[in-house]
C-alpha cells in the first residue's frame, strides 16, 4: 500500500520502522511531535506538507511483529489513537492542507486516515444493522433500506474484503512464502479486533490522550537467521 501511495504522491505515514532522515530536515520540522503517540504518521505528513518526498526503499526490516492477540490490540490502540490526534491536527485548517498537499493529496489522507478510523468506528454498528435486519426478517427496514442499497452493500462487502484479502496475499506471494496465503482469508478477524481497538483509542482519546500504551516484543518463537556480517576490503 504505501508504494501506490508513493506513486500517487499522497503523504505517506511513516511507520515505526527502518526509517531514514536527513537531520537538517528533522531539524526544520523541529523533530516528532512528543504529544502525538504515532509521531511518525504525523512526521511523514508535515514532510508532505513542507514539499518534502518521502520514497519507499525496496527492502526487509526483521522486527518481530506483535503475534499475541492482546498485545496486538494494545498496539493498534495507540496506532488508531496517534491516527485521530493527526487526522484533527491537520484538518483544522483544511484549506492550508489542500494549498500545501494538493487536492489529490489531500483526498488521499482523508481516505487513508480518516478512513482507517472511521472503518473500525462503523464496523460494530454495521453488524449490529445486520443482525437486527435478519432478526426483523428485514420487515421493518425495507423503508431504510431500499433493494439498491442492499445490492450496493453487498458489493461493497465482497469487492472490499475481497481487496484486502487480495493485498494480504501479495507479500507473500513475491517473498514465496506460500505457506502464509490461507492465513489471508482472516480478514474479517482483524476487522473485528481492529473495531476493539478503535473504541479502546476513541476512549483514551477523550480521557488519556497522551497515554503511550506499550506492548511486549520479544515472545515469538520464530527467529530470523543471522546474517552474515558484510566484509569491507580495506
Amino acid at each position: 500500500m504505501l508504494p501506490g501511495l508513493e506513486r500517487l504522491k499522497i503523504p505517506i505515514p511513516l511507520g515505526g520502522t527502518s526509517n531514514h532522515f536527513k537531520t537538517s530536515v528533522l531539524r526544520e520540522l523541529r523533530g516528532w511531535d512528543p504529544f502525538n503517540v504515532t509521531e511518525d504518521a504525523d512526521l511523514g505528513i508535515r514532510l508532505a506538507q513542507k514539499g518534502y518526498r518521502v520514497g519507499i526503499v525496496d527492502s526487509t526490516t526483521f522486527e518481530e511483529a506483535s503475534c499475541e492477540a492482546w498485545q496486538w490490540i494494545r498496539q493498534r490502540t495507540r496506532w488508531v489513537k496517534g491516527y485521530m490526534q493527526t487526522f484533527l491536527v491537520h484538518t483544522r485548517r483544511p484549506l492550508t492542507m489542500i494549498r500545501t498537499t494538493g487536492l489529490l493529496g489531500f483526498t488521499g489522507f482523508v481516505l487513508f486516515i480518516g478512513g482507517t478510523i472511521l472503518s473500525g468506528i462503523l464496523n460494530p454498528i454495521f453488524w449490529l444493522l445486520y443482525a437486527g435486519w435478519l432478526v426483523a426478517i428485514a420487515a421493518g427496514f425495507d423503508p431504510l433500506f431500499p433493494q439498491i442499497l442492499l445490492f450496493l452493500s453487498l458489493f461493497n462487502l465482497l469487492a472490499g474484503n475481497g481487496a484486502f484479502t487480495y493485498l494480504s496475499m501479495i507479500a507473500p506471494i513475491r517473498r514465496g512464502w506460500l505457506g502464509l496465503i490461507p492465513f489471508s482469508l482472516t480478514v474479517m478477524g482483524y476487522w473485528f479486533l481492529l473495531s476493539v481497538a478503535s473504541y479502546r483509542a476513541l476512549g483514551q482519546l477523550l480521557v488519556n490522550p497522551f497515554h503511550w500504551e506499550k506492548t511486549q516484543h520479544g515472545v515469538s518463537r520464530h527467529e530470523t537467521p543471522a546474517v552474515p556480517p558484510v566484509e569491507v576490503a580495506p
